[in-house]
């Protein structure tokens, strides 16, 4: 029997099976994440040092010469050959490819991509590759998650809860943000807010996050302490909140220009990450610092380490390397990168903008640049604060990434993550709430008196009285001492059986009617209506009793949405 009383929330039993899943896959995401992270420094080891280990090392140190433009070359043909005869879905930053699987493939997703992924995303880095190591876990993770809800056999909807618990608990392992990666998924991946899908998510980020610091070195990943904002830092927050809107606009349009022009060439896209390899190359030949995930760049520029000549020309190379890499369709990530220009925005933005130290501009033009180009202002604030836990620059965060945000949603039609797969033939329309399907219920809209039909009326005579010249509705509920039967239309009347004497005859004993509750949402029985390929359904007190109470229509449906017209398009005067 179905729960047919009004809730605040639609949820069942299997809530509690989808969270125990959820926090099984926050436990392979974070081990995942931590088998990420030791393939990018083998590879850098391997490529950039000549020995096998997994120390963590830095690339700029290497002492290779002008042999280091060789390396990204080398990293990028090996991914291209990955790419085209492994699978073609480990290319480009991850989070766009997993947003399609969500909205377009029923969250499906092959072992091939859990496995070359991250395996691609480690030489690609580990060889220079300007990327952050988000990007690939997120993918891998959501893999892990859509993997496991396909051996469980579970529906689209349960996939994508652990698709987008899989990937968010990556990004908790990486990060250390639990909070910021539980937003992401909401603000980017999920396209709901209901307790089904929140919950799991957030158990397997609260998963990973306790087991990371098994793993991983304990606390924030960039600590740092400034200074209480001063009221001029209004303006300031302002004018930063712009000009990051204006960088995210202008990286957007680059990085999709540069697509543009490598689609463009003359053969096939199998070598297109070797030729960005050779930019990167070239690039991290004049600024070594450039090459790598950068977390110890990210790092020096929140602590104000760099002069601002030497800053501006690093973090101008690692946009332009950027660029060209991604814009090739290789495999990496994007958030390490953004971090990183955001904050060499902050540092070019001190000498003017009066109210706060420089380490404040630094942070809070990186969480205003992810902001803009991400579509995700909650995340990108909670994500700042969760990487340095400064508490006392969460007002200016909230400005700036707000302004930056609103920058782009009124002059971007779409952002970073929504423009590949808008190429692809796919629109996605980030704005959700509540549907007004499901702000009424069958009771609001049905019709109450309802025309029926008892079953013991000989077939011919509710042909003449029901079906003929003059019949008011193109099918009627068949009753029988008050119980319903079933709807009874003209074709079913019209070539009745042999046997069929009465109405009832004309249904199966066993044969069960498909109706709607009255306390059922209208989002529910429109769903069940399309289903079934009806237009109207019957609407009974109780499941057994099947005692009819009314008759709601296709039409009838539609009459849900006049509030949300209304809401939208009437504009009141003031009544005194």
């Amino acid at each position: 029997m179905p729960d047919i009383e009004k809730r605040d929330y639609a949820a069942d039993r299997r809530l509690l099976l989808i969270s125990a899943i959820a926090a099984g896959i926050g436990i392979c995401s974070t081990l995942a994440a931590d088998v990420l992270l030791n393939l990018i420094r083998l590879f850098t080891n391997l490529f950039f040092f000549q020995q096998l280990s997994f120390a963590e090392t830095l690339p700029a140190r290497h002492t290779l010469g002008a042999w280091v433009i060789a390396l990204p070359v080398i990293g990028g043909l090996i991914v291209g050959f990955m790419a085209r005869y492994g699978s073609e879905k480990i290319r480009g930053h991850g989070i766009p490819e997993a947003i399609e699987a969500i909205l377009f493939g029923k969250s499906k997703m092959s072992p091939k991509v859990a496995l070359l992924k991250p395996l691609s995303s480690g030489i690609v880095i580990g060889s220079g590759g300007p990327f952050g190591a988000e990007g690939p876990i997120i993918m891998t993770g959501g893999s892990l998650g859509s993997l496991i809800a396909q051996f469980f056999h579970l529906s689209a909807a349960e996939r994508k809860t652990l698709l987008v618990a899989g990937a968010c608990a990556g990004m908790t392992a990486i990060f250390g943000t639990p909070v910021a990666a539980l937003l992401l998924a909401v603000e980017l991946m999920l396209f709901e807010f209901r307790p089904r899908s929140l919950l799991p998510v957030a158990i397997a980020c609260a998963v990973a996050g306790f087991l990371r610091p098994l793993l991983f070195e304990a606390g924030p990943l960039f600590p740092l302490h400034t200074a209480p904002a001063t009221l001029p830092a209004l303006v300031s927050c302002v004018v930063a909140g712009v000009l990051c809107g204006v960088l995210s606009a202008t990286l957007t349009h680059a990085l999709y220009k540069m697509e543009d022009l490598f689609a463009k060439l003359p053969f096939h896209w199998m070598w297109w990450p070797a030729l960005g390899g050779l930019a990167v190359g070239i690039g991290g030949y004049f600024q070594p610092r450039a090459l790598g995930v950068g977390y110890d760049v990210i790092g020096d520029l929140l602590n104000n380490h760099f002069a601002l000549s030497v800053a501006l020309s690093l973090l101008t190379a690692k946009m332009i390397m950027w660029i060209v890499a991604l814009g090739s369709g290789t495999s990496g990530g994007v958030l390490a990168p953004l971090l990183m220009m955001g904050a060499g925005l902050g540092i070019a933005l001190t000498p003017v903008l009066p109210g706060a130290t420089p380490s404040l501009w630094a942070l809070v033009c990186m969480a205003g640049v992810l902001a803009g180009v991400l579509g995700a202002p909650l995340t990108a604030i909670v994500f700042a604060f969760g990487l340095t836990h400064d508490s006392e620059a969460l007002l200016p965060l909230l400005l700036t990434t707000t302004v930056s945000y609103g920058f782009n949603v009124l002059t971007m039609r779409r952002s970073i993550m929504t423009e590949k797969i808008a190429r692809r033939g796919f629109h996605i329309y980030r704005e959700y709430g509540v549907d007004p399907l499901e702000r009424k219920h069958v009771a609001d809209l049905m019709s109450k008196e309802v025309m029926t039909i008892d079953a013991c009326l000989a077939v011919t005579e509710a042909m003449q009285r029901y079906f003929g010249p003059d019949q008011k509705h193109r099918c009627y509920p068949l009753v029988k001492e008050g119980r319903l039967v079933g709807m009874i239309e003209r074709s079913a009347i019209t070539n009745p059986p042999v046997a069929a004497r009465v109405c009832g005859d004309l249904f199966m004993p066993e044969e069960k009617p498909v109706v709607a509750f009255a306390q059922e949402t209208v989002r529910t029985v429109a769903a069940r209506m399309a289903a079934h390929k009806l237009e109207r359904l019957p609407v009974v007190d109780h499941p057994e009793r099947l005692r009819l109470v009314g008759l709601i229509s296709r039409s009838d449906i539609l009459k849900s949405s006049e509030d949300v017209f209304v809401e939208e398009m009437v504009r009141e005067r003031l009544r005194c």
